[in-house]
């Protein structure tokens, strides 16, 4: 039965549909649905981070690409694949979206792109222990999780936090330490790459462009949550 799936050629109507497609490729490894698919499996990760991310949306019809909206916008759901250890933990932080340093007048949380990523999310655990080779890692049961209030109060302190350091001009002082559920952290091939930004004097400045990431405490209680 396995050798007659194939990845789906439009997207799911439903979310019931969405998590049906979840359903049958769990416990399935990326080496399995690489072959169905006929996707070459990379040596490794190094240079392909999000392919696993990739072939899984391929398998459940995500259609939004690289576009900045979510990866299901039909359904409002935000994919998120999440490599985990043996005992069921993150193995690294999450990221989430770029952040704008150029962030237009009025941005409330209610309206930014990190609230509309993560207000309904499919997690997908997947197999991450470099012990295992990559073709042989699993992906684990998919779930919807949508922020609670106490999730969603946490989230928007730090986005505020995060944001009133952007438009003050004080970018530079952003450390990964700040949040206590979201970070800022530079998102860049390497460290050549600048873009705009807002200067204490309101000037524009070059500066490494930066994303949204959530920490592996936060996502670990998530999981914790969902499969307790």
């Amino acid at each position: 039965m396995i050798q007659a799936m194939q990845p789906p050629t439009s997207p799911p109507a439903s979310i019931n549909e969405l998590l049906a497609r979840c359903q049958a490729i769990a416990g399935l490894s990326l080496g399995e649905l690489a072959h169905m698919a006929n996707v070459v499996i990379p040596a490794n990760l190094q240079r392909h981070k999000g392919w696993p991310g990739m072939l899984v949306e391929l398998w459940l019809g995500a259609s939004a690409g690289s576009k900045p909206q979510q990866d299901f916008p039909e359904l409002g759901v935000e994919l998120k694949t999440l490599p985990i250890d043996t005992h069921g933990l993150p193995l690294e932080t999450t990221y989430v979206c770029f952040a704008q340093l150029l962030m237009p007048p009025g941005m409330t949380w209610e309206t930014s792109n990190v609230r509309n990523k993560l207000q309904q999310v499919l997690w997908l655990p997947i197999e991450g222990d470099r012990s295992i080779p990559l073709a042989d890692r699993r992906v684990a049961s998919g779930f919807l999780w949508r922020p609670n209030h106490e999730e969603n109060a946490v989230l928007k302190t730090d986005w505020q936090e995060l944001t009133d350091a952007i438009v003050t001009g004080n970018i530079d002082t952003i450390t990964a330490r700040q949040g206590e559920a979201l970070h800022i952290r530079p998102k860049a091939a390497n460290g050549s790459v600048l873009t705009d930004a807002f200067g204490h004097e309101g000037e524009k400045i070059k500066t490494r462009p930066r994303g949204f990431y959530l920490r592996k405490s936060f996502t670990a209680q998530i999981l914790q949550r969902a499969f307790a």
